[in-house]
């Protein structure tokens, strides 16, 4: 048995009776090094610093029937933690966890946030540009103490510079610390002093709450699902939890954007031909803090890509080839969405719809514009779309 046991930066005193006795007990502990200077003299058990990279260590660990290993992890070793490692590479029959307070909790605490109204994020596993968000708050674990300047950096480049951010520092233990600031000001003079140990907490500013995103939020040159069809679009792809779309003709990325926002575990592909839209979509996944594999023009870039779950195609259609190649690729049970403007891409789509089937539709959207001292309608461009099922 794996006994997994949570500790803070307050260390053997702030654990619980059932927790000190496990570490008293042990015949051999494991932990980083921080963690196993946290121990005191009543932990008489040899200790085992975790090597770097630490992955290879606890696939090898001496694991036997009769004999326990112990592991020191800090707070709750389930949250973001290496208890959920060692679970799924012994199950949970062979891991016993014992946890501590969070520093999530601890966080939230200090700054009186419901941590059910709280996101997470991670930049101990995660990229920094993962914890860029457009509004809400969230507690964000650092990987050092330059995560704070370099989340601070990529808030102000994103115009995220008014967010406000809480660096908490040695969270339960006597040297507590919590300085305040504003993501521009930490960008330009964060302090150098920052502790290793910290988190942060960050109210992301402005607040964006529509959804889908204006059209604005988007970096494009004018090849962009306009808001209102991206909101439609969406409702159609209708995504569900840690599924993958493949966005091809991606113009801007817009829906593969929105895709990722909807839903945690939600992935997305995005294929486009030309290299500054490719960038495009870059910057504006980035500026969500979402992951888009970003590849080149379909259906080329389709080999290596991981299999899709969905399929949208906002442009490309009378490229000879490409809806097929699209269905191809497609798993049984899978959706298909294409949408067209051009009259030459809803002859496409309407071939398509008489051999295979589906669902086939038109949308116009009016905009109200100034006419005079009076208000007239402006038609957009109407929106054939077919969407499919394979079967």
């Amino acid at each position: 048995m794996i006994v997994v046991v949570g500790i803070g930066a307050d260390g053997m005193a702030g654990l619980a009776e059932t927790s000190r006795v496990e570490l008293r007990r042990a015949t051999v502990i494991y932990g980083s090094k921080r963690q196993l200077d946290l121990l005191d003299d009543t932990v008489a058990a040899p200790r085992r610093e975790w090597p770097s990279p630490m992955l290879p260590a606890l696939q090898t660990l001496p694991v036997e029937p009769a004999k326990d290993i112990h592991v020191v992890a800090s707070g709750d070793p389930l949250l973001h933690g290496i208890g959920g490692t060692l679970i799924r590479l012994y199950g949970p029959d062979r891991v016993r966890v014992l946890p501590h307070v969070s520093s999530v909790a601890l966080a939230c605490a200090r700054m009186g946030w419901n941590v059910h109204d709280t996101e997470v994020i991670s930049l101990v596993t995660g990229q920094p540009h993962t914890a860029v968000r457009r509004g809400g708050q969230a507690i964000v674990l650092s990987s050092d103490r330059t995560s704070p300047k370099v989340l601070a950096v990529l808030l102000n480049a994103y115009d995220r510079g008014d967010s406000e951010i809480s660096v908490l520092e040695q969270l339960g233990g006597p040297a507590e610390r919590r300085r305040d600031g504003i993501a521009r000001e930490w960008a330009d003079d964060a302090p150098a002093d920052v502790d290793d140990l910290n988190v942060m907490a960050v109210r992301y500013l402005p607040d964006e709450r529509t959804s889908p995103l204006p059209d604005d939020a988007f970096m494009h040159d004018g090849q962009i699902t306009k808001q209102a069809m991206r909101a439609v679009t969406l409702a159609v792809l209708a995504p569900r939890p840690g599924e993958r779309l493949w966005d091809v003709g991606a113009g801007s990325g817009s829906i593969a954007v929105e895709w990722c926002l909807r839903w945690r575990g939600c992935t997305a592909v995005a294929f486009e031909r030309d290299e500054r839209r490719r960038r495009n979509i870059g910057f504006n996944a980035a500026a969500s803090g979402v992951e888009v594999d970003v590849r080149g023009a379909a259906p080329d870039a389709f080999d290596g890509a991981e299999a899709p779950s969905v399929i949208f195609i906002g442009g490309g259609l009378t490229q000879p080839g490409l809806l097929n190649a699209c269905l191809d690729n497609l798993p049984s049970g899978g959706l298909l969405i294409a949408n067209a403007v051009t009259v030459e891409s809803e002859a496409v789509l309407a071939q398509a719809h008489s051999q295979v089937g589906g669902l086939l539709r038109r949308f116009q959207h009016y905009e109200g514009v100034p006419l005079g001292g009076f208000t007239s309608w402006r038609p957009q461009y109407p929106v054939t779309q077919w969407a499919v099922t394979k079967r």
